[in-house]
């Protein structure tokens, strides 16, 4: 029988990692400088291995060669969704990262070995005072113009710097020039894809005492200089149910995502067709469901299995929820149905005013 499963995080040391997993979420670090967790993963540069219940001990690959769609539920099309399609990661950045970007599906299908390309989204659970990200290039910069600055040895005047601070949500689809700033804590939803392109990276030496390696052609090549993606800091579209909420902030054919503040019970539904990956980045509670109950605690991921059905979140915490939505019958109709206007569904990311003129 499946139920709510939690996984033992894959750590990733890095050279801007620290300890403020440890120091929040009292996380058992193998060192002082871990950069990632990976909460939920099934990639080949990292597999989740179940840390409760009766299938403690197993890898979520072999997990969802045994269950199938029992596990992750189906596409649009009735297909079953045969992988994990995200990867779900905990940030913590001392120092700055690298000016990366990611490629998308098409791209990253033909020069990375069938390798996914990589949308992600970003909360903001914690940051220090001034704390940074990269986020875009500047207005009128071109390809050409880029890469002159790259060889100039002047990328920073290329980029646009957006203030950060607890609660911000961004949203980064492949192409999105970007980088983590110093000081920040966050909780990653990204496609299961592992390939990223560093521009610059501040001019630092790695801990072999060498300039770790750029990818200034892949990079020139994916890069969205037109900005037809950037919206900043996502508001996203605010439910109540109760003393709890619900926050519907992205809806694309690769992630959904929702901020849940549980003050006591919500209750919630896979509806037998699709998984939700819960990341609890604060307080703590407890997964009920017919049959039993899983507890959580700030720092934990949850699987939820698209078989389980009905099931209610308990406690006093902050979720963040992913799943593979039907944009429609997921998030567009609900959300008519309570009585929101069309134009207000467009605060979330990913629904478009041509998406819902074709909605009865």
């Amino acid at each position: 029988m499946l139920y709510p499963l939690k996984f033992k995080p894959i750590f990733k040391e890095k050279i801007w990692g620290g300890d403020v997993l440890k120091r929040r979420y009292n996380m058992k670090l193998p060192s002082s400088k871990i950069g990632e967790s990976w909460n939920i993963a099934s990639h080949k540069n990292g597999m989740s291995v179940v840390s409760n219940g009766p299938l403690k001990g197993e890898s979520l690959e072999d997990i969802i060669k045994k269950y199938g769609r029992k596990l992750l539920g189906k596409t649009d099309d009735g297909k079953t969704i045969d992988e994990f399609p995200l990867l779900i990661k905990l940030l913590d950045a001392r120092d700055v990262l690298s000016v990366q970007v990611h490629p998308d599906d098409v791209y990253a299908k033909e020069y990375e070995s069938g390798e996914l390309g990589k949308t992600e989204m970003w909360y903001i659970i914690d940051a220090d005072p001034g704390s940074f990200i990269v986020y875009g290039v500047e207005p009128n910069i071109t390809r050409d113009g880029f890469r002159k600055a790259i060889e100039a040895g002047d990328v920073e005047s290329c980029l646009r710097r957006l203030d950060i601070e607890p609660g911000d949500v961004i949203y980064m689809p492949a192409g999105m020039v970007h980088a983590i700033g110093a000081g920040i804590l966050l909780c990653e939803i990204q496609q299961n894809s592992d390939t990223t392109y560093r521009v610059y990276d501040w001019d630092r030496i790695g801990d072999d005492g060498m300039p770790r390696e750029l990818h200034i052609d892949k990079a020139l090549d994916v890069i969205d200089f037109e900005g037809l993606y950037t919206r900043d800091k996502l508001n996203g579209l605010t439910i109540y149910e109760g003393d709890s909420s619900k926050t519907y902030y992205i809806a694309t054919n690769h992630f959904a995502v929702e901020k849940l503040r549980i003050q006591g019970t919500l209750a919630d539904s896979t509806d037998c067709h699709n998984f939700h990956a819960l990341t609890a980045i604060e307080g703590s509670g407890c997964i009920v469901y017919e049959k039993g109950h899983v507890e959580f605690s700030g720092g934990d991921s949850i699987l939820i299995p698209a078989v389980l059905g009905n099931y209610k979140i308990e406690g006093n915490t902050t979720l963040i929820k992913a799943y593979m939505p039907n944009i429609n019958e997921d998030i567009i109709s609900p959300l008519l149905k309570k009585g929101f206007c069309r134009h207000e569904l467009l605060k979330i990311t990913g629904i478009k005013e041509e998406t819902l003129e074709n909605i009865n």
